[in-house]
């Protein structure tokens, strides 16, 4: 017989577990770009890549990026606390990602440890 009320409280728990995660990375992005400190990854370059992004693609994002930080009306405190925010935000969903592994593996580990 399927308990089906187990089935829904682990549904709501996994959906729950998983919009606090990509919110806070969301967030912590958004923080991140405001306090003027906007990401800019450049891509590994394969040879079988569907984009390839060329240097001077680059230099523009890279150009449009300082633009977007001149403009930012915040002040120098608001960046500070927007970019230490962000990495708050950071930390839940990475703790929030912990916490969801060691409920899935924490007793194996300690059963493994030698711990009972």
């Amino acid at each position: 017989m399927i308990d089906w009320l187990a089935f829904l409280v682990v549904f709501v728990s996994a959906l729950l577990a998983a919009t606090i995660v990509v919110s806070a990375y969301a967030l912590g992005l958004r923080l991140l770009t405001a306090s003027g400190r906007t990401p800019i990854v450049t891509p590994a370059e394969f040879t079988d890549a569907i984009a390839v992004v060329t240097p001077a693609q680059i230099r523009k994002a890279e150009k449009r990026a300082a633009k977007a930080a001149k403009k930012n009306p915040l002040t120098d405190g608001q960046k500070t606390a927007a970019y230490v925010s962000a990495w708050a935000c950071f930390a839940i969903a990475g703790l929030a990602v912990v916490v969801g592994i060691w409920l899935i593996v924490g007793e194996h580990v300690l059963r493994l440890l030698g711990g009972s």
